[in-house]
């Protein structure tokens, strides 16, 4: 529980607390839009530098479940600061990385660090601040979640072009150093040494299903999927280690997990339900940088000026969520939020190779608005039936569950756009006859199939146009998946008495 001193501190501790999760989120996008130059900076190959970021999005999900156990152990003052400082150090580590295996493991030590960050936060501001103040809180605090991956991209864009790559992770030594000093001013000490019995086969269990079901998602493109043997035993080690889990969670006297938060459909839900919003939401950002520089020749200053819009987006949301919830209720704002993000996936599916910035900047608003509403309800809906004893566990797994859809998010999207983009490179490749007099005249001369150089000309055209129709079927499948969210709003309750204000229950 919050001491005194907490909470006449709430303010400053508040502000210190968002800027650590603003750096603890910025860093799982900000380095999309500088992959190209860290690419050949380090000499990767194209499916080996999304270890980047994937490395930083599965070391956060692996570590998150033991922030809890860790915070009673410790405290939580002094476990926020650890993480603090362990992040900027590590950030500072990969400024200076000059391989990729050097820059992938100080990653890893990035995501290690930071990833007690945003459930910590989380769980004490619902203990320094009154419950009828909470959806506003939380709608604050998810501003801080959600602006990081969407501003990322541009202040990357915006760091690479003018200094190098190596800032993008330069900058978070003095965002991290003023929320380490704010923390350490105005939190109050806490001993720790409260920790219940820790569950080894679990957590082991739980590490063994989420790394090797990462490995495999990352690897399988490469290796053919299910034609390799490697994917097979990791796909067998994943497999094993959820049924160890599952089985240990439900048979154990002192589970990693209480299983009462299985119980709670709400929290069930929400916890389903942020799953796939981290998966959308981190798939299409990571997407887009590399579909402007690849397709459409943008800078990656450009390219950042561009992804800049689904900021304002998710500003204009944050200023309405509170109103909202009070009004209408979290269901039915959910409910709008899966509305408007449907249609900027939409009109995604629509883009070409012959468009201007308009499309992606007008989506990137209208994604960012429908994104922006579905933080704060979701954290509103998920505690109003958990029973408060079970709040810090709940909120490690909505975190850790948002962080691994991220993952699987990114991998299954990359990993789509390569076979698609294959397949229609194949299908328009094969109506390509040299020799062939209609489609001689109906190609310009430096395309012409009958010469070695035309073919190589046309065949980059012809890859070109592939790949839009990739990206173009992947949006196309993200949109099918946000469709398929809407009955999980069935199973949630809206707040009854326990949540009383801001809030109103008739509404929904």
């Amino acid at each position: 529980m919050a001491s005194a001193q907490d909470i006449e501190n709430r303010i400053p501790i508040t502000g210190a607390m968002i800027l650590a999760t603003l750096m603890n989120t910025l860093d799982s996008t900000i380095a999309n839009v500088a992959l190209p130059h860290i690419q050949g900076s380090v000499s990767a190959a194209q499916d080996q530098i999304t270890w980047v970021l994937t490395s930083y999005i599965i070391a956060t999900a692996i570590m998150t479940p033991l922030s809890g156990w860790l915070s009673q152990k410790f405290g939580r003052k002094r476990m926020f600061l650890l993480s603090i400082a362990g992040f900027t150090a590590a950030s500072m580590l990969c400024g200076i990385a000059t391989s990729l295996p050097e820059i992938v493991v100080f990653r890893l030590l990035q995501g290690i660090a930071g990833a007690s960050m945003m459930p910590m936060s989380q769980n004490i501001m619902l203990d320094i601040f009154p419950l009828q103040q909470v959806p506003q809180v939380m709608a604050v605090w998810s501003a801080a979640v959600i602006m990081g991956p969407i501003v990322g991209p541009a202040l990357g864009g915006w760091l690479t072009e003018n200094y190098s790559w190596r800032w993008v992770f330069y900058i978070n030594v003095p965002i991290g150093a003023l929320a380490f000093a704010g923390l350490w001013i105005f939190m109050d000490h806490d001993e720790g040494g409260r920790q219940r019995p820790f569950d080894f086969l679990g957590f082991g269990a739980l590490v063994l299903f989420v790394g090797a079901f990462q490995l495999m998602m990352d690897r399988g493109p490469g290796q053919d999927w299910f034609h390799s043997r490697e994917i097979w035993f990791e796909c067998a080690l994943g497999l094993a280690g959820l049924w160890v889990f599952i089985v240990q969670t439900v048979t154990s006297d002192h589970p990693f997990f209480h299983r009462d938060l299985a119980k709670d459909a709400n929290f069930v839900g929400t916890t389903v339900f942020g799953f796939f919003v981290g998966a959308l939401l981190f798939s299409v950002t990571a997407l887009l940088p590399s579909l402007m520089q690849n397709l459409l020749g943008y800078s990656v200053l450009e390219s950042g000026y561009a992804s800049m819009p689904r900021g304002l987006g998710s500003f204009m949301a944050f200023l309405a969520v509170p109103f909202l919830l009070k009004s209408i209720g979290p269901r039915k704002v959910l409910a709008i939020g899966l509305a408007i993000s449907l249609l900027a996936i939409w009109m995604m599916t629509k883009f070409d190779l012959s468009m201007t910035s308009r499309p992606i900047m007008v989506s990137g608003v209208i994604q960012g608005m429908g994104t922006g509403l579905l933080f704060a309800p979701l954290t509103s809906l998920a505690y109003v039936t958990l029973n408060p004893a079970h709040r810090t566990e709940g909120t490690i797994v909505s975190t850790m569950a948002r962080s691994l859809g991220s993952s699987v998010g990114i991998s299954m999207m990359q990993a789509m756009l390569i076979q698609h983009s294959a397949v229609a490179h194949e299908a328009l490749a094969k109506h390509i006859v040299p020799g062939d007099p209609v489609v001689g005249s109906a190609l310009p001369s430096f395309m012409n199939p009958a010469t070695s150089a035309g073919l190589q000309v046309l065949n980059a055209e012809i890859t070109r146009q592939g790949t839009m129709i990739g990206y173009d079927w992947v949006f196309g499948l993200i949109l099918i998946v946000v469709v398929g969210l809407y009955p999980l709003l069935l199973i949630l309750r809206p707040p009854t008495q326990v949540v009383a204000g801001p809030i109103e229950a008739s509404h929904d």
